[in-house]
């Protein structure tokens, strides 16, 4: 009798996990408009639909882009800026869609679909010889907090490495308006109700110009980021930034490539300690921080911060999970992996709770995890999954693995 109980017990919970990590069904702070009353829920729908196929009973407009080897920018930024478009459809087929700047969006209810393996590519990226020249240099044993100076085109650098960086490639190309320092893919700015799924963005490569991320999510509230793939961002692959809110990304790859330089910090969450307080509520759930991320897996100021069941394996980091001054960090179910050795380190956060559920293969370099201050808690419901599942899953699903 009792085996039998334990058994139905099994199953109930195995049915429910299958609920709660259904991924076609948004989750966390996206449905929300309150970082602590579970009541204020936000009804995130995107553009009305954000699946594929889309069903036949959809009435919202639908627009299918495809690459026509050229650069795709105002294409892409047309279609998302059109009130009557709701759902923008990126179909692979034709390859790879090239941007030469920032796709900058201001428009809310909207929904960027990939199929067929989309893929969105900076046409500027950092060549084998910029690398030679800027070894040859020195620049990687170069400051990045002081020392710099004043560039050919008037610019003032306040950063060694930076100064440096930029100076060469200036005289590599000529191109004294530095318009490749906006090789960054998309920039949304005051938006809401957005919607971005199975997309693989790839940028030019880190280096340290001071230049834009794959993903800038500035002052935009209730964006739901799902099931996409970052690589090679210039500045960061997805910075939260300005007063944004209530922003969810789930089942995400993070990485870098042989084309990353140096500042291979991911993901950015408050600009500055200048942020102003009670905003950039953001979870992170399901995500992947893989091969050659260093540093902000995330780093996070001001806001409340929910990391559940992510996955770690870059064995390159030298910070993972970074809070910061004035944050609210809830940590648990996190797996991180052989060789991550570096993990988590905090300055002058408001809270941690760093949770027994998290499992780290190696201890933490930079010290024993603690958590600190009141207790942290999140608005929404959902369940931790076992941390000897996350590898298998994430693994599994994260990413632009969607529509298939």
């Amino acid at each position: 009798m009792r085996l039998s109980v334990v058994f139905m017990l099994l199953l109930l919970s195995q049915a429910l996990l299958a609920i709660d990590y259904d991924q076609d069904k948004p989750f966390g702070f996206c449905t929300r408009s309150s970082r602590i009353d579970a009541a204020s829920i936000y009804d995130v729908t995107g553009g009305g639909c954000y699946t594929y196929p889309i069903p036949k009973d959809f009435t919202g407009k639908v627009v299918v882009l495809r690459s026509n080897g050229q650069d795709m920018k105002h294409t892409i930024e047309e279609a998302m800026m059109n009130d009557e478009n709701k759902v923008i459809i990126l179909d692979g087929s034709n390859g790879e869609f090239l941007v030469s700047s920032n796709v900058r969006i201001g428009i809310s209810d909207k929904t960027l679909l990939g199929i067929n393996g989309a893929r969105i590519r900076t046409k500027w990226y950092v060549t084998d010889e910029i690398r030679a020249k800027l070894d040859a240099a020195g620049v990687p044993s170069m400051s990045t907090s002081g020392g710099g100076g004043t560039l050919p085109n008037g610019a003032r650098v306040r950063e060694e490495a930076e100064y440096n960086t930029r100076k060469m490639i200036i005289e590599m190309t000529g191109d004294m308006s530095e318009s490749y320092r906006n090789s960054g893919i998309l920039s949304f700015r005051g938006c809401s109700n957005i919607i971005i799924r199975n997309i693989t963005f790839i940028g030019p490569g880190s280096i340290d110009v001071g230049g834009n991320d794959l993903i800038s999510c500035i002052g935009s509230k209730n964006c739901w980021i799902d099931h996409c793939s970052f690589m090679d961002g210039m500045d960061g692959n997805f910075d939260i930034t300005g007063k944004a809110d209530f922003i969810t990304i789930s089942w995400c790859t993070f990485s870098y490539t042989k084309h990353s330089y140096m500042h291979q910090n991911t993901n950015l969450v408050g600009y500055s300690d200048r942020e102003q307080p009670g905003y950039l509520n953001t979870t992170f759930a399901f995500n992947w921080w893989g091969e050659g991320c260093k540093q902000r897996m995330p780093m996070a100021r001001v806001g409340k911060i929910h990391m559940l069941n992510n996955y770690f394996s870059s064995t390159t980091a030298s910070n993972c999970i970074n809070p910061r001054v004035n944050s609210e960090f809830l940590i648990e179910g996190n797996y991180f992996e052989s060789g991550v050795k570096r993990y988590y380190s905090q300055t002058q956060a408001t809270a941690v709770a760093w949770a027994l559920s998290n499992h780290a293969v190696e201890d933490n370099q930079m010290g024993v995890p603690t958590s600190l201050g009141d207790v942290v808690t999140v608005p929404y419901d959902y369940m931790v999954a076992p941390y000897n599942k996350v590898p298998t899953l994430v693994k599994t699903n994260a990413g632009a693995t969607l529509f298939r």
